[in-house]
């Protein structure tokens, strides 16, 4: 039997700075556990953080995974998209520190960057530049491996909490009513073993079978839905030039319209390295190997991410990713539900990886996990119902800032646009054209930019685009005579790092409020 124990307690140490108080999370045993054994199914980060959840109400906590986890920063087999760039919005930080406290604090030491957020950002939009004035919100940028592994550490430092590696759930026990375990392939079981328990939750991601696993015990379909702009995006690992500890992140896309939509990202990580990504939605070819990526950066509406590339020295191969669909599986509206049996994370919506809102959506459908079961109790059958309401809530913020913006291009598979999307479309780009005005002077402008920006990390509300600045920015619109800065909004000592190709940038930057 792979438990793990002695991989995990040694990740452990090396997080040891995330702290010991988890109101709730695992080590906490104030309270009597009121079951025996929950299981969660998939060991990634929505698996970890719903484990850490269940240990303070169950006596033991068992974590099945398919694969073999690593014992530390390193590429795991299951998780393609881990290769490629991932942000954990300020709303995600903030969930996570409720569930286990201090880890942001660990990320930090272990090298994450913290971005300020326009501050850290270098952001052209189809209507121009967006100016880098102060922090409305924040967010971090590191590798997908590097936070896997420092939230496994905390958790699996648990003693309820055992992993076991190499093990596939085949499908739950029970009936329609209740769901008493889940049936195995692989590890030290019997193929069909069943493994008993009070509670099971699927975290299992995008793969997830639930809702098969569901029709097996006679209830209904779930219904789905789904929105795909096509889009597909290439990575490429560097190591950052020499100088470039604080350069900022960088952001470049030409947006839905007439055509296809190509961008660019720079997402600087731990240990001195970017993630550069290109992406393309269909009609358009994101690039496969080094050549076409230097040649696809060099057609973005702007050049800055080209000339930063020859700077950089290659670490890997381009890696390219295509699983980008929204998609979002309707539990909530299964009339009834089995007690004893939960689904989070991806396994119930994932959207666009490029909004940069996964991390952030599935840490906060964990912690409405957490406030279900301390609010109503983990032994009450009603309470997997509840859980699965309140996690279909915690998506919907990003689900329609992803979906509102997918729907509009062209070619888009599984949804059409409205008239009141392409009227909010309209309304936000009126919107996007006052922020790129913005000064720093506290005008209606900046508060444009800072409600955008709070949106964007799922910190803000629509309704706060009601506001008075809001509104008055919205009616009065852009000022047709300030036109926008062609060039990025560098520092002098930015555009130093990008040697001869500052000569043509300087000027554009030289006298703007960064």
């Amino acid at each position: 039997m792979d438990r793990s124990r002695g991989a995990g307690r040694a990740a452990a140490r090396a997080a040891e700075g995330a702290g010991d108080e988890r109101p709730h999370g695992g080590t906490d045993r104030s309270r009597r556990p009121t079951l025996r054994r929950a299981v969660v199914l998939g060991g990634g980060f929505a698996g970890m953080l719903t484990a850490s959840v269940l240990a303070r109400h169950a006596e033991q906590v068992v974590v099945l995974d398919r694969d073999r986890l690593p014992a530390g920063p390193v590429a795991r087999a299951g998780l393609p998209q881990a290769r490629h760039g991932h942000l954990l919005m300020a709303s995600g930080a903030a969930s996570l520190e409720a569930l286990l406290p201090g880890l942001t604090d660990a990320l930090t030491a272990a090298g994450a960057r913290r971005l300020a957020l326009p501050g850290d950002l270098v952001t052209l939009t189809p209507h121009g530049w967006l100016p880098r004035i102060g922090e409305a919100s924040h967010g971090w940028c590191l590798s997908r491996d590097l936070l896997d592994w420092i939230v496994r550490a905390r958790v699996l430092a648990d003693p309820a909490i055992e992993l076991h590696q190499g093990v596939h759930g085949e499908g739950l026990v029970g009936e329609a009513r209740r769901v008493t375990g889940v049936r195995l392939r692989g590890g030290a079981w019997p193929d069909g073993h069943e493994l008993a328990a009070d509670l099971v939750v699927d975290a299992t991601g995008r793969g997830s079978r639930a809702p098969d696993w569901l029709a097996g015990l006679g209830l209904p379909e779930v219904a789905q839905e789904r929105v795909d702009c096509g889009l597909v995006y290439a990575t490429l690992l560097v190591r950052a030039p020499d100088g470039a500890a604080a350069f900022p992140s960088v952001s470049i896309r030409s947006g839905p319209g007439a055509g296809p939509d190509r961008a660019g990202v720079i997402f600087p990580i731990e240990d001195g390295r970017w993630l550069v990504t290109l992406s393309a939605t269909r009609g358009a070819e994101a690039p496969r190997d080094e050549a076409e990526f230097h040649a696809f950066a060099r057609a973005l509406p702007h050049p800055l991410i080209a000339d930063l590339l020859p700077l950089c020295e290659p670490l890997d191969r381009v890696r390219r990713y295509g699983n980008t669909a929204d998609r979002r599986r309707r539990y909530d509206r299964l009339r009834r539900w089995p007690a004893g049996f939960a689904v989070v994370g991806d396994a119930v919506a994932h959207t666009n990886p490029a909004y940069g809102h996964g991390l952030s959506v599935a840490a906060a459908g964990v912690l409405e996990l957490a406030r279900a079961l301390e609010r109503r109790g983990a032994d009450d059958g009603r309470v997997t119902g509840e859980v699965q309401r309140a996690v279909h809530r915690a998506t919907r913020a990003a689900w329609s800032l992803a979906t509102g913006q997918d729907v509009l291009y062209p070619e888009v598979a599984g949804a059409r646009p409205t008239r009141g999307d392409r009227t909010r479309a309209r309304l936000g780009e009126r919107l996007q054209a006052v922020a790129v005005r913005a000064d720093g002077t506290g005008g209606d402008a900046d508060a444009v930019l800072g409600t955008l920006v709070r949106l964007g990390t799922l910190e803000g509300r629509p309704a706060d685009l009601a506001r008075p600045a809001a509104v008055r920015a919205l009616l009065r619109g852009p000022a047709p005579e300030v036109l926008p800065g062609r060039e990025p909004p560098l520092t002098e000592g930015e555009l130093a790092l990008l040697g001869e190709s500052a000569g043509r940038l300087r000027d554009g930057a030289r006298g703007r409020a960064v």
